[in-house]
């Protein structure tokens, strides 16, 4: 796919000044991901996309209900398996170019053994859960269902409160 998208890039007597805005772009966000992340504290609920900071509001209560319901039958099961880690709303997942906050993840026992107590920034999940709002759907089901795949997460779950549907 990334082919077809620079094929005609690099066919245009214009790549040179597409590869130096470009680069401007890159390191312009590379700034503002290393102040969002110096800024951040654990008490905030943000997210760092496409070069932007999200500050989210407080949930709905269908949302916290769709969470907390799937959260715990979750956790649960991880428990009664002994097999894995998960963890529910802030957890901050570090990609490549973005900063997740999804509303739960679930990390095998092989990538949870490694993190640390005090650590806020974690690797990409084996498995996410969103539960959309509607100030989120388009990144849910755009950016993050995109990079989640691009990161190798396993599985990831769309829940959708209004129609009862994952």
């Amino acid at each position: 796919m990334s082919q077809q998208l620079l094929e005609p890039i690099m066919q245009s007597p214009l790549l040179p000044d597409l590869v130096k805005q470009l680069a401007e772009v890159v390191e312009k966000e590379a700034e503002a991901r290393a102040k969002f992340l110096e800024e951040l504290t654990p008490e905030m609920k943000a997210e760092f996309i496409l070069g932007e900071v999200c500050m989210h509001s407080p949930a709905r209560a269908k949302h916290l209900v769709a969470t907390l319901n799937l959260a715990s039958s979750l956790l649960m099961h991880t428990k009664a398996t002994k097999n894995g880690r998960v963890f529910s709303e802030k957890c901050l997942v570090s990609l490549t170019r973005n900063d997740f906050e999804p509303d739960i993840v679930w990390y095998s026992q092989e990538k949870a053994k490694a993190f640390e107590p005090d650590q806020m920034r974690f690797p990409a999940p084996d498995f996410a859960v969103e539960v959309l709002s509607e100030s989120t759907e388009h990144v849910d089901r755009g950016i993050k269902f995109e990079d989640y795949a691009l990161h190798g997460v396993a599985e990831y779950w769309i829940v959708d409160t209004d129609s009862h549907s994952i």
